[in-house]
């Protein structure tokens, strides 16, 4: 075998390196949807823990990526992606045998940190290794088609190992697969040095991450029962006080995280908002769908698993076709467009939710369809739309806008679901039951194991009602919000272009 063909098929290895980095870092945010019942259950981690465990990964890192992104300008890129590959395998092993709640949220802060300091970089090196143009946008393509089915994937990897295996072995999959990368990435991925003349801010980095985590902190308190206003104001204060203090310092600074004159661009900008209403609507929807399925309506995790595969089949489809079409028509046309098919989609799936399975799996393809092309309409945009000498801090707001997409979903979306069961749940009168059943449905169940002869199955019926409604609005909400965004974006096309709308 020639030199050549061996430098070429070490290029595609590395592609497979940081695709499968990039799989675990994706599949991550959402493979703990179908095992939220079963470790809820063996932690008796409360409502609050529970929003925190799947929350602090995607919010933590939103916040670390403009900071290690930067720092992996500096440092190199394949150093920093080996030590995040090293921090999120040890991450993984110390949550598969986490023994409390708390422990498992502090072990998704570190696959988070892990996870910010590898994300950046998997494009980075894409970028550096293939030098030829179409290689590099083959490349690129394949590196969005496993981001964009990663997320997708995660409920059915997360079934799949609960027919066999315990909670913890979402997390423990991940030690094999990054062993193997980690040693192929060591001896394959060129190392090439970073830019020593780079800065870092790690102060910047924090600020927001402490803003993020500030707001969200004070949504979620809000919604608890018997939250407290007071925190919730305190909280809130820290966190806009934290993204004013980042505001201002990143428009001081010569070398920003983040350059926000980039955001004058119409273009630029609604491909952000694109792509973090994309991931907004799509971690919601199976986050509330894969609980209805098993919480309600008795389905096994590997069955809820199953049912929202569609969703992410239609998607990588529907992301293969979009890229072949972007180049002949208007990109922010092709956003609206997508945004509105999606919203057709989550619309129809609460006009059938409880109607026809068939009816139910249509709905869902065309809801992957919609985000599937949205998300990668987005991605181009945004990197399209930027001077070439922006080009990594571009990806690095792209994969932001994912994150947080995927926090505020959680967070917004998830206090909503609460809220709703919380004041739609009424407790049969003359049965005592601790307050904790108006928490979750997860909760009402485990009280419910202990109730004497009937009255078990009789808490049981009404949070089982109570969750149904909190469903309900969950998902209209979001089908509000992706046929708002459709129309804004319509707007703001028609502005850019100048074009009437018909």
């Amino acid at each position: 075998m020639s030199t050549n063909v061996l430098t070429k098929l070490q290029r595609w290895v590395v592609l497979a390196i940081v695709s499968s980095a990039l799989f675990l870092i994706v599949i991550d945010m959402t493979v703990l949807y179908t095992a939220l019942p079963q470790l809820t259950h063996d932690l008796s981690a409360s409502a609050s823990e529970k929003l925190w465990i799947v929350n602090i990964y995607p919010l933590v890192m939103a916040g670390l990526l403009p900071g290690l992104g930067t720092l992996g300008d500096r440092l190199g890129h394949k150093r920093l992606f080996v030590i995040g590959l090293i921090i999120f395998g040890i991450a993984s092993l110390i949550a598969a045998y986490a023994p409390a709640p708390n422990v498992l949220i502090v072990a998704r802060i570190l696959l988070a940190v892990g996870a910010a300091m590898m994300m950046p970089a998997t494009l980075s090196i894409i970028r550096t290794t293939f030098l030829d143009e179409r290689e590099r946008s083959l490349a690129i393509g394949i590196w969005a088609s496993v981001s964009s089915v990663g997320a997708g994937m995660g409920p059915l990897v997360g079934g799949v190992l609960l027919e066999h295996f315990w909670w913890g072995s979402v997390f423990l999959i991940n030690i094999p697969i990054a062993i193997v990368a980690l040693i192929l990435a060591i001896v394959l991925i060129p190392n090439r040095q970073g830019n020593k003349n780079k800065t870092w801010d790690l102060i910047g980095s924090i600020e927001i991450m402490i803003g993020l985590i500030g707001l969200v902190y004070a949504i979620k308190e809000i919604s608890r029962r018997e939250g407290s206003y007071t925190i919730a104001l305190i909280s809130a204060v820290i966190g806009v006080a934290a993204m004013i203090v980042f505001v201002r310092r990143q428009r001081q600074s010569s070398q920003p995280l983040i350059d926000f004159s980039l955001f004058r661009d119409s273009r630029f900008t609604t491909g952000v908002l694109t792509a973090l209403l994309s991931c907004f609507a799509l971690i919601g929807m199976e986050l509330i769908v894969t609980q209805r399925l098993q919480l309600v309506l008795g389905y096994s995790p590997l069955e809820a698993g199953l049912y929202v595969v569609f969703t992410s089949i239609a998607s990588f489809i529907a992301g293969i076709l979009t890229g072949s079409v972007l180049h002949r028509v208007d990109q922010m046309k092709l956003q609206w467009i997508c945004l509105f098919v999606a919203g057709v989609g989550m619309g129809t799936l609460l006009i059938f939710h409880n109607g026809n399975i068939i009816l139910q799996i249509a709905a869902l393809m065309i809801l992957g369809a919609g985000l599937g092309g949205a998300m990668t309409s987005a991605s181009n945009t945004i990197m399209l739309n930027v001077p070439i000498e922006k080009a990594g801090m571009a990806a690095s707001i792209e994969e932001v806008s994912f994150e947080l997409g995927s926090a505020l979903s959680v967070t917004l979306l998830g206090s909503l679901s609460s809220f709703v069961y919380t004041a739609s749940l009424v407790v049969p009168e003359g049965l005592t039951v601790s307050p904790i059943v108006r928490d979750s449905l997860d909760e009402a169940l485990i009280v419910a194991e202990n109730l004497p002869g009937t009255s078990g199955s009789t808490l049981i019926e009404y949070a089982k009602s109570a969750f149904d409604q909190s469903f309900v609005v969950v998902i209209a909400t979001a089908t509000v919000i992706l046929f708002v965004s459709s129309l804004i974006i319509r707007i703001a096309a028609h502005r850019t272009t100048g074009k009437k709308l018909h």
